[in-house]
C-alpha cells in the first residue's frame, strides 16, 4: 500500500510538471514567454495586443481588493483566445480610486491604492508605445474599473490618430465594462469573481454587520456561480463582437 501510495505521488508530480510545461507553451500572457516566443508569435500573425486595467480597492468585508485584478485576467485570457490572434500584456493593477490625502472614494478604506488621472494616463500611454514598438498592429485598451474608463478612451483616441497612417490602430473598447450593469460589490459582481474563483477565495461568504457606506452595495452577500458565468460570457462576447466590429476581423 505504502508503495502504491508513493507511485501515484510520483506519477501526480510528473503530471504537474508536465501540465505546467504546457500551460506555458500556450500562455497568451506575454510575461509568461520569452522575448523570441512573442516575436515568433507576431511573425506568425499575433499582431493584436491587450492592454488591460485591474484596481486595487475595497471591496467591502467579503470580496478581496485584487477583483478587478482577477477579473481582467480572465477576460483578457477568454478574449485573446476567442480572437485567435491577441496576446496579452500584463494586467494594470491600478487605477484611480479617490483622494489619498482627504481619503475620498475608495481611499477611504485601508488597502485601497489611487493614482492620479495624469499618472495614471502617462502609464497606459507608454505601455500602448511599448506595444508599437514591438511591433503589434492593433492595440486594445480595457478597464474592469469604472474610474480610469475615461482615460483608457482619451489615450486611445489621441494615440490612434497620430499612428492610423501607419498602419496601426488603438481602440478602446467599452463593452466589457458596459456590457453588465452592476453595482459596487453587489451580487453579480461577486457572482463573476465566485465564477472564476475554483478554490473559493476571492469571496468571503462571513456574516457581517450593514455598513454605511456607498461603496460598498450588499454587505451580506447571495452569489451565484451560474449567474456570474453568464454574466461574463455576456461581457465576453460583447468585447469579441466589438472588436471584430471595429476591426474588421
Amino acid at each position: 500500500m505504502l508503495k502504491l501510495n508513493l507511485i501515484y505521488k510520483i506519477l501526480f508530480v510528473i503530471f504537474l510538471c508536465i501540465s505546467s510545461f504546457v500551460f506555458a507553451d500556450d500562455s497568451v500572457f506575454i510575461e509568461e514567454m520569452t522575448s523570441q516566443e512573442v516575436t515568433e508569435a507576431i511573425n506568425n500573425g499575433k499582431k493584436v495586443v491587450i492592454i488591460f486595467s485591474g484596481s486595487t480597492e475595497q471591496n467591502g468585508p467579503q470580496i478581496v481588493l485584487g477583483k478587478h485584478n482577477y477579473m481582467a485576467h480572465y477576460f483578457a485570457n477568454a478574449i485573446a483566445r476567442e480572437l485567435g490572434n491577441a496576446l496579452v500584456y500584463p494586467i494594470f493593477p491600478f487605477a484611480p480610486t479617490g483622494d489619498p490625502v482627504s481619503r475620498s472614494g475608495h481611499m477611504a478604506y485601508i488597502g485601497s491604492i489611487s493614482l492620479r488621472d495624469e499618472t495614471y494616463k502617462s502609464v497606459i500611454q507608454d505601455l500602448v508605445v511599448s506595444a508599437i514598438s514591438s511591433g503589434f498592429k492593433i492595440i486594445l485598451l480595457m478597464g474592469d474599473h469604472g474610474d480610469g474608463q475615461e482615460q483608457l478612451k482619451e489615450v486611445a483616441d489621441s494615440i490612434n490618430k497620430a499612428v492610423q497612417s501607419y498602419g496601426v490602430q488603438v481602440l478602446y473598447i467599452d463593452s466589457i465594462y458596459t456590457a453588465v450593469s452592476t453595482s459596487h460589490a453587489d451580487n453579480e459582481d461577486a457572482s463573476m469573481l465566485m465564477a472564476i474563483d475554483h478554490q473559493s477565495k476571492l469571496v468571503k461568504l462571513i456574516n457581517v454587520e450593514p455598513l454605511e457606506s456607498k461603496n460598498t452595495s450588499d454587505s451580506n452577500l447571495k452569489p451565484s456561480v451560474d449567474e456570474g458565468v453568464r454574466l461574463n460570457t455576456v461581457r465576453i462576447r460583447a468585447a469579441v463582437n466589438q472588436i471584430k466590429s471595429l476591426t474588421s476581423q
